[in-house]
């Protein structure tokens, strides 16, 4: 693979000087500072004889799911290439933006784009099985120590496959930094796949604690792992686990609840937040913030589709709420609102949120509905509505439950993290809701390509998927 080769043969020897380099800055690198990555070669094990450069390497990647992979707020994370791909966003930006090929399906396998969300998620296992090795052979390192770093690497690496399976369907599991290995690696069925992620997050789960290592909760524990659980057993149509996972989480009132003023959902302190990802420096926010806020037309980038506005109630306080509009003699514009900070504070006010309490509210409703628990889901679902200031769902049976929920799902969860797009995945409309909208969509759209020069590196990875 291209990528990996790249990635491979050159990754270890810049990754320990980077963490040898935060060892000096240790404190930067606790707020996941980035600083330049000099050329030079020192041993890799030194990194794992000190407790603060081994956390280094752990903290460096939420970095990286930060500023550059997967669920970054950035204009190259999910939440707005796949609110382009779906009906959450419309596009403004500049015509040579990759973006747009999202936006109108108009990918090819040598898609820039495609190619980095591959090659960014491949470097970020990359990174996790090296501390994975590089705490295996550490003789210096306590044991709790080396316990919380391997159960959050763990956690990162099954985060990322999650990411990639859903979106290229069937892929490498990477599980070794080997380069003559991973170089000739075959993709692996849906199923095997999805049993790999399972065994890494139910490990990670018996060595993660059940508290934030500080205040704020910037690193995976246990109930990091469960939220990723109950998503992962949804998505695997195993609905007793789902529910099971989910209500962990739930019945955890001392650490979570469901923030009654819907304005403090994002902040930083949300009792609603179960992972976030902190700022680079003092003072800064989200990306989020940056990446969707304008206030000045027309949009710099991105907008809400109007169709999208107008499918929300008139007193969702979510639309009045997590929506702002700009207007000028052309037009009204709106743009998602949940994080309100557009620029550096004082104090930094929001951090990116990667798993929150109102989604396990939904994962619950939707594992008990799939059960015929009927007044379970209707509770579940209420909950979200009542938080938004909406009446009980009319939703009496099964199939009207499953309409209700994936609709308050897409009001609940927009533009977070490509929910819309796998949500109209999984329940098998995608079809349905993107034929009238994108002129380019075709159902074998459902699975991004394989990048092209990946494929012609490792021909293993064939075959190509259906329609590239």
């Amino acid at each position: 693979m291209k990528t990996l080769k790249i990635y491979y043969r050159l990754q270890k020897i810049k990754q320990t000087i980077y963490l040898l380099i935060c060892l000096l800055l240790i404190s930067g690198c606790e707020d996941f500072l980035e600083i330049d990555e000099p050329f030079g070669q020192v041993p890799h094990q030194e990194v794992y004889e000190d407790e603060a450069t081994a956390t280094a390497a752990v903290t460096t990647m939420y970095a990286k799911l930060r500023d550059e992979v997967l669920v970054t707020g950035t204009s190259f994370g999910m939440g707005a290439l796949m609110g382009l791909y779906t009906d959450e966003l419309e596009f403004y930006g500049n015509p040579w933006d990759p973006s747009l090929t999202f936006y109108y399906h108009q990918i090819v396998a040598s898609d820039v784009g495609v190619e980095s969300i591959w090659g960014k998620s491949y470097n970020l296992v990359y990174m996790s099985n090296a501390v994975l090795e590089g705490l295996e052979s550490s003789p210096n390192l306590s044991v709790s120590v080396k316990n919380q770093l391997r159960g959050e690497s763990l956690f990162i690496r099954s985060l990322a496959h999650f990411y990639l399976i859903n979106l290229f369907g069937e892929i490498p599991y990477i599980t070794t930094t080997d380069f003559e290995m991973n170089k000739e690696v075959l993709r692996m069925p849906k199923e095997t796949i999805y049993e790999n992620i399972l065994l890494d997050l139910t490990e990670a789960k018996t060595l993660l604690g059940d508290t934030y290592i500080s205040e704020e909760r910037i690193r995976a524990n246990k109930w990091a792992v469960s939220a990723l659980l109950a998503r992962v057993y949804l998505y695997m149509e195993r609905w007793e686990e789902a529910e099971m996972e989910s209500s962990l989480l739930m019945d955890n009132t001392l650490l979570f609840n469901l923030e009654t003023d819907i304005n403090n959902e994002f902040l930083k302190e949300s009792t609603s937040a179960i992972l976030q990802l902190k700022s680079k420096n003092t003072g800064a926010n989200s990306q989020e913030g940056t990446t969707f806020i304008f206030v000045t037309a027309p949009p710099p980038f991105v907008a809400l589709t109007n169709t999208l506005v107008a499918a929300m109630e008139g007193n969702d306080l979510r639309k009045t709420h997590w929506i702002g509009e700009v207007t000028d003699g052309n037009g009204t514009w709106y743009f998602p609102y949940k994080y309100k900070q557009y620029s550096n504070t004082g104090n930094s006010m929001e951090y990116s949120i990667v798993f929150r309490l109102a989604e396990q509210y939904l994962i619950r409703a939707e594992a008990r509905a799939r059960q015929h628990n009927i007044s379970g889901a209707q509770d579940d679902l209420n909950r979200i509505r009542q938080r938004a200031g909406l009446a009980n769902t009319t939703a009496t049976d099964t199939e009207s439950l499953l309409e209700a929920i994936l609709n308050e799902r897409r009001f609940e969860l927009f533009t977070e993290h490509g929910h819309r797009w796998f949500d109209i995945r999984r329940f098998g409309v995608a079809d349905e809701v993107l034929t009238p909208i994108k002129p380019g969509w075709s159902p074998t759209n459902v699975l991004l390509p394989i990048p092209e020069a990946d494929l012609l590196t490792n021909p293993n990875l064939a075959p190509q998927n259906s329609g590239y």
